[in-house]
């Protein structure tokens, strides 16, 4: 009996995964101008490193003889990897800051059984989608700025200088570093929320 109880118990808090998803997509409309915000930090660290990255593809293939042009890319790797850290830093202080307006809804779902891993599953569906997104904008504006820079530098040889694979190369590159900056960024609030009693967020007066 006691089995059949806890079987019943765990299917009911255990929600399916289309029912967080549009919980989170609800989430990103209900805090559009919050998440425009974390989108924003995603979008300018990824269109920075696509615009390096297509840089290098409408320039003449580096020199490993030339100590000039390895310091020139050494440099650009690491201010890639500057942005990007510093995007994460962003992406992470604005999640912290959504768990806190939200510390009444989480602490509602979870006095309804809602299980720790149901409220880190919404954190990580809102973090992808907004990653997705942004990562795209961001390669379209990173690669965009390159390719006008380069049609005043080369005219209609721009055309021919990058393959569409290599650009759809590029695109998914991005798609990739843009969604697990912002899944990285995402594990600590997405812990903290979890953990949080439910009790003593119903308390909270925000």
């Amino acid at each position: 009996m006691s089995t059949q109880r806890t079987g019943t118990i765990r299917k009911q808090v255990q929600l399916p995964l289309s029912v967080a998803f549009r919980i989170s997509l609800l989430n990103i409309r209900v805090r559009f101008l919050r998440a425009l915000i974390t989108a924003a930090g995603v979008m300018l660290g990824i269109a920075f490193f696509t615009a390096v990255r297509a840089a290098a593809l409408y320039a003449p293939p580096l020199d490993p003889n030339d100590p000039a042009a390895i310091e020139t890319a050494t440099r650009q790797t690491w201010l890639v990897v500057m942005s990007l850290l510093m995007s994460t830093v962003g992406i992470s202080n604005s999640m912290l800051m959504a768990v806190t307006e939200r510390y009444k809804e989480i602490g509602t779902m979870k006095c309804l059984g809602a299980l720790d891993s149901f409220v880190v599953k919404l954190f990580f569906l809102e973090a992808g989608m907004l990653g997705v997104v942004a990562s795209v904008i961001g390669f379209f504006v990173g690669w965009g700025l390159v390719f006008l820079i380069n049609l005043f530098r080369l005219g209609a040889g721009v055309w021919g200088a990058a393959t569409p694979l290599e650009l759809l190369g590029l695109l998914g590159q991005a798609m990739a570093v843009g969604v697990v900056v912002t899944v990285v960024a995402t594990i600590l609030p997405a812990i903290r929320a979890a953990k949080m009693p439910p009790a003593a967020a119903l308390r909270v007066e925000v």
